[in-house]
């Protein structure tokens, strides 16, 4: 969707939805929200942290709550965008102004608010990768303690890039002629791709 400056102009790009999505946000603002712009759609945010947003598509409009993973969802409204993939956001769609339940929306709204404050929420997980060093490398590793405490004091995202540049190799004569190239590299200090980064 092309950049809006704000929301109503986000919401009367929606021509179909613009009653529906003005009476959505007219619930909210009754709230302690505060409302902002982001990713060109309307984000309701509480102490900086967003809380909930308005969402209007083809088929469909709602109210998608950053946390909703945490809401008790007791009268069944919300859904999952993507199954399996999304962890804490939550959408309540709706495909008519009639299906509005003002009383409804405003008790998620209420709850998220305070599931925010309360500080419910799901932080992305970092996966901390393995660094998997191949035998020939570390053969080699074993048999120069200079080669080894030099190859420690590199970063782990340069070791990866190391035991890959090993590992991908199919013939032994390329893993031989590739260890012998990194020795040097490795003594510097210096990854892989140093000289290509940058320029």
């Amino acid at each position: 969707m092309e950049k809006v400056n704000s929301v109503e102009e986000y919401i009367e790009r929606h021509e179909q939805w613009t009653n529906a999505l003005t009476l959505l946000r007219t619930i909210i603002n009754s709230t302690e929200v505060i409302e902002t712009l982001k990713w060109s759609s309307p984000v309701y945010t509480i102490n900086g942290k967003n809380v909930l947003g308005l969402g209007a598509f083809k088929h469909h409009f709602g109210v998608w709550f950053f946390n909703g993973v945490f809401l008790k969802d007791e009268s069944k409204l919300l859904v999952n965008a993507q199954e399996g993939k999304t962890k804490a956001l939550r959408q309540m769609r709706f495909t008519s102004i009639d299906d509005i339940d003002k009383n409804a929306v405003l008790a998620y709204v209420k709850e998220a608010i305070e599931n925010q404050k309360l500080g419910k929420e799901i932080k992305p997980v970092r996966t901390k990768k393995e660094t998997v060093i191949p035998k020939e490398l570390k053969q080699v590793l074993d048999n120069d303690t200079l080669l080894s405490s030099s190859f420690k004091t590199i970063t782990p995202y340069k070791q990866r890039e190391y035991c890959e540049y090993i590992a991908t190799a199919k013939r032994e004569a390329t893993k031989t002629s590739r260890l012998e190239k990194i020795k040097p590299m490795i003594l510097q200090g210096v990854g892989l791709h140093d000289k290509y980064k940058n320029c």
